[in-house]
């Protein structure tokens, strides 16, 4: 079997932006994909859209921040389709303010939803994949998880510990055939940066060797690299997705 074709996506955030790039290429390069978020009436477009184009996808409503919802979720969807072979964890938020001024809540908010919720859908996924002994997972960081941000101490926290994260479960379950990587995005054109201030957008972009903001299906082209067989031999790396703008 090469590239993802026949395997189970379970992707988080799907309903736009980055997871909804992502749900679409792993659909077209054949993956089955269960579409979680916590807009139903989006994910059911998002599957009609996939279908339409002959692949197979089903929507499931599911927000991150429950860890009774992230059980459940991952038990509807094994139901559904049998098991699950890779877990895009992308669902992420910001609220940002500086760290002298952070409300306990933003910071508990962030760090939940960006960090403990890909924890517990590792948890919830895992035991499909040591059985079957093949498996995925990809964790969608941030390249200010890598070089902080000012203003984003909760969400460079946050995306830093994902990638801790991510190495240590690739120690983890790396003799079970089971590959965990992250992709940290630079500067992406989404609906969560359009809402940023104008001065700071044209200042990144200013920063960037390759003279653009990237795009969603940039970051989601990687997420289908490191899903697919011929990704089998990389695990515990940080897939760079900025354009040149933080090398090495």
């Amino acid at each position: 079997m090469a590239g993802v074709e026949g395997r189970v996506a379970l992707v988080t955030g799907a309903s736009q932006g980055i997871g909804r790039a992502c749900a679409l290429v792993l659909a077209a390069a054949g993956a089955k994909v269960a579409l979680c978020a916590r807009n139903y009436e989006k994910l059911q477009q998002l599957a009609a859209e996939i279908a339409s184009h002959g692949g197979e996808a089903e929507a499931f409503k599911l927000d991150v921040a429950s860890e009774d919802e992230i059980k459940a979720g991952v038990k509807a969807v094994i139901a559904r389709f049998g098991k699950i072979d890779i877990l895009v964890n992308n669902a992420g938020v910001t609220r940002d303010q500086l760290v002298m001024r952070m409300k306990r809540a933003d910071w508990d908010e962030v760090l939940n939803t960006n960090l403990t919720a890909p924890f517990l859908l590792t948890q919830a996924v895992i035991g499909s994949m040591l059985k079957q002994r093949w498996g995925r997972i990809i964790n969608i960081t941030s390249i200010f998880g890598q070089i902080g941000q000012a203003g984003q101490a909760n969400y460079a926290s946050s995306k830093a510990g994902l990638i801790g994260l991510t190495m240590a479960v690739a120690r983890e379950v790396a003799s079970r055939n089971i590959t965990v990587n992250a992709v940290a995005p630079g500067w992406i054109e989404t609906a969560m940066t359009s809402v940023l201030p104008a001065e700071l957008k044209e200042s990144m972009v200013k920063n960037i060797p390759l003279g653009h903001a990237g795009s969603d299906l940039d970051v989601a082209h990687a997420v289908r690299f490191l899903a697919s067989e011929e990704a089998g031999y990389i695990t515990g790396e940080v897939l760079k997705v900025n354009g040149g703008i933080l090398m090495g």
